[in-house]
């Protein structure tokens, strides 16, 4: 169970690894790029992949946290590091947007040259760069369910929208002349509107980790169909199940004859937590609760109407 969770963090740790060297080259040659041609679109692009590199050495540093043992100050594991890198992330995200649009407007507002049209060349192979990465990390995430290395996926998308949209812009201002300079910071501010949306995406369901928000409903039905399979289990009183990370930690209350000695219901406690984690290999923790169960009564008999109180039917007979 812990070596399955290892290796999904090694996969998703190479995937950071990767993005890190691609967003490192890509910010120089974008940065230096933009300051050349003249094109603030190239250099918000540049500003994005700083922040990728940054976004991605955190999500690296959150894996490799997450992947450490249950120690006495942390019981239950640092499955949460991972989560809270996805939010570290999208915070990263939603701070390169608000800087891009702002810079974005004081450009519009300000005069300057058209960008050359070299920036419209580097802007295309950019783009094909990065919608692969976010291909290939985004299908590691799916594999390992990872919400940070999702967050770092989504890093290359947006960027390969920034540098869409920046390319959009670029055309339009290097056909259309030098009144049209412009349309390369509108395209920064659409740009920014894209990255804004996409950290609000990432963030969202890293927070409901952080506050133990139930996984999805198939996880929850899976495990509590494996419980009720084990032989003298009657009814499931309670399955609660929360996310930590890349793991999952269960707490179920099973209802057995009552008459069971408490030997036999530790054993059967046993089988039940046997039977939750090879149902669902990404649980690292079962605790298990052995409850008596009762027969439903059978329903009570509805009570004879009494007849109705007819009034003034004394003084009627006076």
């Amino acid at each position: 169970m812990e070596g399955g969770i290892r290796e999904r963090v090694g996969r998703g740790a190479r995937a950071a690894q990767l993005g890190l060297v691609a967003n490192a080259g890509l910010a120089m040659v974008k940065l230096i790029a933009g300051l050349l041609g003249h094109s603030y679109a190239l250099v918000a692009d540049a500003i994005e992949s700083v922040a990728d590199i940054f976004s991605s050495m955190i999500v690296w540093g959150g894996l490799r946290l997450s992947a450490r043992s249950a120690d006495e100050h942390f019981p239950f594991g640092y499955g949460k590091a991972e989560p809270l890198a996805a939010v570290v992330v999208s915070l990263m995200l939603v701070g390169a947007a608000v800087g891009i649009a702002v810079k974005a407007g004081q450009e519009i507002l300000t005069p300057h040259l058209a960008p050359a049209p070299f920036t419209l060349v580097v802007l295309l192979a950019v783009i094909v760069v990065k919608e692969t990465l976010f291909r290939r990390v985004g299908a590691v995430a799916e594999e390992v369910g990872s919400k940070a290395v999702r967050s770092d996926a989504w890093h290359h998308r947006s960027d390969a929208l920034t540098s869409a949209a920046a390319a959009v812009g670029i055309g339009i201002a290097v056909i259309g002349g030098p009144g049209w300079a412009q349309a390369d910071d509108w395209a920064a501010l659409a740009a920014s509107g894209v990255i804004l949306w996409n950290a609000v995406r990432i963030l969202r369901p890293a927070v409901g980790d952080l506050m133990d928000r139930s996984p999805e409903a198939g996880t929850v039905e899976r495990i509590g169909e494996a419980a009720l399979r084990v032989e003298s289990v009657r009814l499931i009183e309670k399955l609660r199940v929360r996310r930590a990370g890349l793991g999952l930690f269960v707490d179920i209350h099973v209802q057995a004859d009552p008459a069971m000695s408490l030997h036999d219901a530790h054993i059967l406690s046993g089988k039940v937590k046997t039977a939750v984690l090879e149902a669902e290999p990404t649980v690292q923790g079962v605790l298990v609760h052995m409850e008596p169960f009762e027969e439903p009564s059978p329903p009570r008999p509805s009570s004879p109407s009494l007849p109705p109180v007819l009034r003034g039917e004394e003084g009627e007979r006076k």
